[in-house]
């Protein structure tokens, strides 16, 4: 056999193995789930008393070994009361509830800038992972900067399998499902909530 036909099947060896490596590292992988049974992965807890058309309790578990920053600044800002009496501004139905903008999301507050204000914390790195955005799932709501994550968070409703890898979870509800599914839609193709949204009237840390 030749040195050139030896080259040649030296590549094409190395192309399938690259391939291979690809589909089993990256196709093929597992999300990472952070737990099968809701509850049961230890992190931090936070409930969230709504009113409004909705009306009762959320508990969300917080993924404080995924995205370790993200959940300590959700568990701070619960913790200084922030999150009190904040609206839900941003709803599309079949996708996300979204809200925590302490800087222009109270009731009160002129709700046209909901969404663009954040607490007095710096920004967040993000802390992407495979953990994948289903009903339930908790992320953080972000610009259009990968690194500009800061109070705000969204709650799904549904599957959104283009938010993978792209927005920081950081917990899921794992208790008032009901009560998430029943908050204020929005209008429109942003979801924006004309009259009074429903809200956050307190989100207290379960000690």
């Amino acid at each position: 056999m030749s040195r050139t036909t030896l080259i040649a099947w030296g590549l094409f060896l190395a192309g399938v193995a690259l391939v291979a490596v690809y589909y089993f590292t990256v196709v093929g992988a597992k999300p990472e789930v952070v737990t099968e049974a809701p509850g049961q992965s230890g992190g931090p807890q936070i409930e969230i008393t709504v009113a409004g058309e909705a009306n009762g309790k959320v508990v969300i578990e917080l993924f404080d070994t995924l995205a370790p920053q993200h959940a300590e600044r959700l568990l701070t800002l619960a913790r200084e009361g922030a999150y009190d009496g904040v609206v839900f501004h941003r709803v599309i139905d079949g996708f996300m509830a979204q809200t925590g903008d302490v800087e222009h999301g109270r009731k009160g507050d002129d709700l046209r800038l909901a969404g663009t204000g954040a607490s007095e914390l710096p920004n967040l790195p993000a802390e992407f992972s495979n953990e994948p955005f289903v009903a339930g799932v908790v992320g953080m709501a972000r610009s259009q900067s990968p690194d500009s994550a800061n109070s705000q968070f969204f709650i799904m409703f549904d599957d959104a399998n283009h938010l993978n890898g792209q927005y920081t979870v950081v917990g899921r509800v794992i208790e008032g499902m009901d009560v998430v599914n029943a908050i204020k839609r929005g209008e429109g193709r942003n979801g924006a909530v004309i009259g009074a949204p429903d809200v956050m009237q307190s989100v207290r840390v379960i000690e």
